[in-house]
């Protein structure tokens, strides 16, 4: 795979190489054709396969000559890549808080480079601003745009970047990938859970299987862990909580 066919040198790690890819075809470049671009919007709980879907996806519009650029920020990696649990990985391009979206493309056309669409994963992460952005460049230069993101943090309140796109987006889609709360009912909600306890308060970011959370003087074991509704408002783990490994917030 190659830059030219929207994969980066670092390429699609866990995927078939299968062959290059052919020469871009015309037909890959909606910008020339009169055809709208969409900002779509894929949201479920931790576990759900929102960075899988995410690659499936590049990988889909690459290979039939879709130029794309993959963005990220907070992935498990703590590198500018995007990962997934099953072993998928793709280099990215790293943002923060303070990335104007619309500067990252225009740096891409100054160079050169196509851009037909747009992967953004961890899309809770992103400013009510940078929504806007995408937005501006969904409908002005009629990039597709395709966000994967968590819905609400271990508050169960909305991420600002999360509640933009609910409310801008063209189409919004709950991943189905079934992920069960420790009872075996479906887990909607991403309980934070420190020193064995579930907590609702603390910063709304924290990013890492386990952090360095000072309490007592001493570090606290700080690890995610999806549950159903009743359980979570109960503030109730179970028996015995899974693998932390298994449930890491990304």
């Amino acid at each position: 795979m190659t830059a030219s066919a929207g994969v980066p040198a670092g390429g699609l790690a866990g995927v078939p190489a299968g062959g290059a890819l052919a020469a871009v075809p015309a037909a890959g470049n909606r910008r020339s054709l009169p055809m709208p671009a969409n900002l779509k919007f894929f949201y479920g709980p931790m576990d759900c396969g929102k960075s899988t879907l995410a690659l499936q996806i590049d990988h889909n519009h690459a290979r039939q000559g879709r130029c794309g650029l993959v963005l990220t920020q907070g992935d498990r990696s703590a590198a500018p890549r995007i990962t997934t649990r099953v072993g998928m990985s793709r280099t990215a391009v790293q943002l923060n808080e303070g990335t104007d979206l619309r500067q990252v493309l225009r740096n891409e056309w100054a160079a050169g480079r196509r851009v037909d669409y747009l992967i953004v994963d961890e899309a809770q992460f992103l400013t009510a601003e940078q929504v806007e952005q995408l937005v501006g460049l969904v409908d002005g230069s009629h990039v597709d745009v395709y966000a994967f993101g968590l819905a609400t943090d271990f508050r169960s309140r909305l991420f600002p970047g999360s509640q933009r796109l609910f409310e801008l987006a063209d189409t919004i889609t709950a991943l189905q990938v079934e992920v069960l709360c420790w009872c075996g009912r479906s887990g909607a909600f991403n309980g934070r859970v420190t020193d064995g306890a579930l907590v609702t308060e603390g910063e709304q970011v924290l990013i890492a299987d386990t952090a360095a959370d000072i309490q007592g003087g001493r570090q606290a074991e700080t690890r995610y862990q999806v549950l159903c509704r009743r359980h979570y408002r109960d503030r109730d783990l179970g028996p015995a909580p899974g693998d932390p490994d298994q449930l890491a917030l990304t």
